[in-house]
């Protein structure tokens, strides 16, 4: 890499999205060898000696922090990689930004439209490099469907429905708070599946269909209370369990969506579809390597859904991996958000989403959860240009 500008980065929060993040940095030197910048494990940071120290070595950073202050304070560290729960993005964000880092931000971007506020303002006013992890938009089928959106194929769109489905907090027995269990805790959180779900099928539909003018959603708890891990006593839980919410478009079209972390035997059920004028597409992460088109001009004699299997050379992302009719994977998603961020320092673009598109999502996310809360329609206020 002596040829190569290097990015130094600096990884804050060493839990799941940690290992994903690190992975995709280790893997751009490998399949995307071309690029002109390319990524330096440079320090990692949490909160406890042992777990970070453990971490660094075990994934090939050069140093660790316990602070992130300090972190964020190194002059040898370029880029701020956020995975820390959400209380803590707005916070550490800001502080990158004054200190002139490049920040890539895990979703969603902020708790709050405050707090989201204030980023966006902070890294535009710094002029430092954004994006947030929306790692969706880069499975290959899912940028395909874009391109077929975007060509007009489906002609005037008339819907889009998207569901994200999961089981794993159905035991009321299961704490809220802590390291592993924050995403059940409002205060660190922000809220529940309509922050941590939602916000992924929001910001997907919006990519692919345009700014979301307005919403009518309902939203519920099903269970009330549950042990905070961190005082050990029983509290009100203020997370939603599930949302429901059907909305318009800013093209007129009609969209309907669900998330719940309340249906048994879904693990991560997210699909995607849209119904145009002339042809429909859906998608499912079940089945991610394949899109499915229904497309009114083939002879009747043959119409019909076909399963298109997204692994040629030829489909977005595809030349960088194996042979055709072989598949890749949900670590690979994030790999290709990795690689659009350092290809986009080498063209000067911005690599979307920026913390103004994910601001823009947050703004939905508000807007369902005061829709919910008021049993009224309520104005987005997007301003969609993604």
């Amino acid at each position: 890499m002596s040829n190569k500008k290097p990015i130094r980065i600096g990884l804050i929060g060493t839990g799941l999205m940690g290992r994903i993040h690190t992975n995709a940095y280790k893997r751009i030197p490998d399949f995307f060898s071309e690029f002109e910048y390319m990524p330096v494990l440079q320090a990692a940071c949490a909160r406890r000696e042992d777990k970070v120290k453990a971490f660094a070595e075990q994934w090939g950073y050069a140093s660790y922090e316990t602070d992130w202050k300090e972190l964020i304070a190194r002059e040898d560290i370029d880029a701020v990689d956020i995975c820390t729960p959400n209380d803590t993005h707005a916070e550490i964000a800001i502080a990158a930004a004054k200190a002139g880092k490049m920040i890539l931000c895990e979703k969603p971007l902020s708790r709050t439209l405050e707090e989201g506020e204030a980023m966006v303002k902070a890294v535009e006013e710094a002029g430092v490099k954004n994006t947030v992890w929306y790692n969706y938009r880069r499975v290959p089928a899912v940028t395909l469907a874009k391109q077929l959106v975007d060509s007009g194929k489906l002609g005037k769109i008339f819907h889009y429905r998207a569901n994200f489905l999961q089981d794993w907090t159905i035991n009321p027995e299961l704490p809220q708070g802590g390291d592993a269990l924050w995403r059940l805790d409002v205060d660190a959180a922000g809220s529940g599946v309509t922050g941590d779900l939602l916000a992924h099928c929001i910001d997907t539909a919006m990519w692919l269909n345009g700014g979301i003018k307005d919403v009518s959603a309902m939203t519920e708890t099903f269970i009330k209370e549950r042990v905070h891990q961190g005082s050990g006593m029983v509290q009100k839980v203020g997370i939603d369990d599930a949302c429901v919410f059907h909305c318009h478009f800013d093209n007129g079209s009609l969209g309907l969506f669900e998330a719940t972390r309340y249906a048994r035997g879904h693990k991560a059920l997210y699909t995607f579809e849209i119904n145009g004028e002339h042809a429909s597409i859906r998608w499912d992460l079940h089945d991610m390597n394949w899109l499915e088109i229904f497309d009114h001009k083939d002879e009747s004699q043959v119409r019909g859904w076909r399963r298109v299997h997204i692994t040629e050379g030829e489909q977005p992302y595809m030349n960088r991996w194996w042979i055709p009719g072989t598949s890749i994977g949900y670590e690979h998603s994030f790999i290709h958000q990795a690689a659009d961020f350092f290809l986009s320092l080498q063209t000067g673009e911005p690599c979307a989403p920026t913390f103004q598109d994910a601001f823009e999502t947050q703004k939905v996310c508000q807007a369902v959860l005061d829709s919910a809360a008021s049993k009224s329609w309520k104005d987005t206020g997007v301003k969609w240009e993604g």
